[in-house]
């Protein structure tokens, strides 16, 4: 197998751990005014994802870098396509992780409701733009001979790309709602079930109609399997969660959206970004790739440094494994303190 075929695989695996581990904690934070109904139940919430959402957005900073490394042409035409979108999500991604830091620091209502409002839209932008931006890139844009994408932002709210961004919403709803049912103990955790369920149904629908609008453009034998899959994995889920086996509920959106972005991968593969111009040029894992030595030195690295990195986010994981309910949860905040703060031993759940 050629190196860049090797690497596309690699970017996409990375953008599979992204969306599946960053998608929960999406959800918890836009469903934080929906299923909590004080502030207590709101900082059990927030600390279900306290110990592990800013390293679940490791996986999004490898997959920049090794799409700048690995296809600096892709790296390039999409940042310069998609500033404005990009721009947004990283804007999001940084006023939601000052709301985890200083939510906690001030025992004021007004200060903290403040913060709450940034979390959810914090949350909720990156939720439907990556679906936008990833139904444009599949779509194909406006791409010149040059290899410059030449359209504007509006050319990107394109109903494809509208519908992967309500895809991604839903999904990330019905993923964080399976994740707080799971984490959490009490009536939030019997709300979330119930929530999740019916986030599901509709989680269901539109990722059908996008799934299937992407195989009818641009599938292959192997996107069918995979969305195919991610639909059974997905109603899989909503059944155990209907039953109260939270679990296998979260199992099930966990592989429903690994298995929904591999297919929109192998859909899109051996382009990375089709162009919609006659006279263009389709960004392909062959013309818009780096050298072979860059990409051999490459690979040396990610074999040393993945599994360093898999096994610390496992065990961490792993510490932060047992549910959290409001008696947790400490009568007065201590100003100071942030969610990742730990005030039980290893292994327990922690306010």
């Amino acid at each position: 197998m050629e190196l860049t075929t090797v690497w596309f695989a690699l970017i996409a695996v990375l953008w599979v751990g992204y969306f599946t581990l960053e998608g929960f904690d999406f959800g918890v934070g836009m469903l934080l005014p929906v299923l909590a109904r004080d502030d207590t139940e709101r900082r059990v919430m927030i600390n279900t994802i306290g110990p592990v959402w800013d390293g679940n957005e490791v996986w999004l900073l490898v997959a920049g870098g090794a799409t700048f490394a690995a296809f600096p042409e892709w790296y390039a035409t999409l940042f310069s396509g998609f500033y404005l979108p990009l721009l947004l999500i990283l804007v999001a991604l940084i006023v939601r992780g000052l709301a985890f830091e200083y939510r906690h620091k001030r025992d004021d209502v007004a200060w903290r409701a403040r913060w709450d409002l940034a979390i959810v839209v914090g949350s909720a932008v990156p939720a439907v733009l990556w679906g936008v931006a990833f139904g444009n890139i599949l779509r194909g844009v406006p791409i010149d001979a040059d290899k410059e994408y030449v359209g504007g932002f509006f050319n990107l709210l394109n109903p494809y790309a509208l519908l992967g961004g309500v895809t991604t919403l839903l999904l990330f709803l019905t993923h964080g709602a399976m994740f707080i049912a799971l984490k959490t103990d009490g009536p939030i955790r019997h709300r979330a079930r119930a929530l999740a369920t019916r986030l599901g149904l509709g989680a269901a629908v539109a990722a059908v109609a996008f799934l299937g609008w992407t195989q009818l453009d641009t599938g292959t034998t192997a996107s069918a399997v995979a969305f195919v899959g991610a639909a059974v994995a997905l109603l899989a889920g909503v059944a155990a969660a209907t039953s109260g086996r939270e679990g296998w509920g979260f199992l099930g959106t966990f592989v429903a959206i690994a298995l929904g972005v591999a297919g929109l991968f192998l859909a899109l593969f051996p382009d990375v970004m089709p162009t919609s111009l006659a006279d263009g040029t389709t960004l392909t894992t062959t013309n818009a790739a780096a050298t072979a030595y860059t990409l051999r030195i490459m690979t040396v690295v990610a074999v040393v440094f993945t599994p360093v990195v898999l096994v610390y986010q496992g065990w961490t994981y792993w510490v932060f494994r047992k549910r959290i309910s409001t008696h947790h949860i400490p009568a007065s905040t201590d100003p100071g303190r942030t969610p990742t703060t730990p005030t039980a031993p290893a292994g327990s759940a922690t306010p």
